[in-house]
């Protein structure tokens, strides 16, 4: 009899551990590996500094990590039709810099009207990062350069021009309006970037789910030749996606720089790296036609999870982007394995 009581509870033990393994292999496989690297990170910053899960900290992550946030939806569209931009990095110090240096040239020449300086300087940055966007768009497109190669040139070729308009020195003299209301301000008690993000993730996430036009994008990621046959114009598709992840990045360019108060040519650096860990580790795949928009704001907010943590516990900066890369890696390993299982 108490063998069999033994036994009975034997099995009943290996039955809820089966349960448990189907329901950590369908979260995996639905969700990617990024809820366990979430839970992982808060567990263990929560137990290094009892400071990670206070309502002030977990605010400050979500102010600071909007700007990557931006970065990551412009780099998922980019993923999505099977390629990736690295010039996005630059495209955030072109706009900084060229908004700092058209607000500051408006705003002494029309000293009482900081709202026109403030919009002509935001234009003359949107379109000086937006136009690294069309040459992307046009080389990966009509020009059927590679991705790599036609980013990583123009990555090159917009931190030149940064570096020249400059000379590697920080912009002053922007109308303090600025700063106060897009880096600073707040909207019903939200961060005004908050705010921004929000309502083009809610935008980006319609178009992509609710329109013809979204579903193009994972279309041609899907299977281009396809795509192509069905009447889909790739070409333009293609296109579109550089304009949209250069246009996404400046926007972030322009915040940054109200946070900053300066034009900056040397920010962004990390974004690159960043904003295709985010991707990653949401389960965007790397070949294409695969990728959930809220997963992804999910990873930007996980990196910005992680290197809030890591502040907190006092890691040095050159090590934090060590993490950030081993996570690319363990995230790009997980979607092969994510591959395997639905194969």
């Amino acid at each position: 009899m108490i063998s069999n009581l033994h036994s009975n509870i034997r099995h009943i033990g290996l039955g809820g551990i089966n349960k448990a393994m189907k329901v950590i292999s369908h979260i995996f496989y639905r969700l990617g590996v990024l809820p366990f690297l979430l839970l992982i990170a808060v567990v263990t910053f929560s137990l290094l500094s009892g400071n990670f899960l206070t309502t002030d900290n977990l605010l400050n992550v979500a102010r600071q990590s909007t700007y990557l946030m931006l970065v990551a939806m412009g780099q998922m569209f980019a993923l999505l039709t099977g390629g990736f931009d690295l010039s996005v990095g630059v495209i955030i110090a072109l706009t900084s810099v060229i908004a700092a240096m058209v607000m500051a040239w408006a705003h002494l020449q029309w000293p009482e009207q900081v709202g026109l300086s403030i919009s002509v300087g935001s234009v003359a940055g949107l379109l000086a990062g937006m136009m690294i966007g069309v040459v992307n768009g046009l080389g990966v497109a009509y020009g059927r350069v590679s991705p790599f190669m036609m980013t990583l040139g123009m990555s090159s070729i917009g931190l030149g021009l940064a570096l020249y308009l400059t000379g590697g020195t920080p912009v002053y003299g922007m109308p303090e309006s600025f700063s106060d209301l897009f880096g600073f301000g707040q909207i019903l008690g939200i961060p005004t970037p908050v705010v921004i993000t929000l309502i083009i993730a809610i935008f980006l996430w319609f178009f992509l789910n609710y329109t013809v036009g979204g579903r193009y994008f994972y279309a041609v990621g899907g299977n281009v030749k396809a795509a192509r046959l069905s009447g889909i114009n790739t070409k333009l598709v293609l296109f579109s996606t550089y304009v949209l992840c250069a246009l996404l990045a400046a926007i972030s360019g322009l915040l940054l720089t109200a946070r900053l108060e300066t034009g900056e040519a040397n920010i962004g650096a990390s974004l690159p790296l960043e904003s295709i860990a985010a991707c990653v580790i949401a389960g965007v795949s790397l070949r294409g036609g695969v990728g959930r928009l809220p997963s992804v704001v999910m990873g930007a907010l996980f990196i910005g999870l992680i290197q809030n943590g890591m502040n907190l516990a006092k890691v040095g900066s050159y090590f934090q982007i060590v993490v950030i890369g081993a996570l690319l890696i363990i995230a790009v390993l997980a979607d092969q394995f994510r591959q395997r299982m639905g194969n």
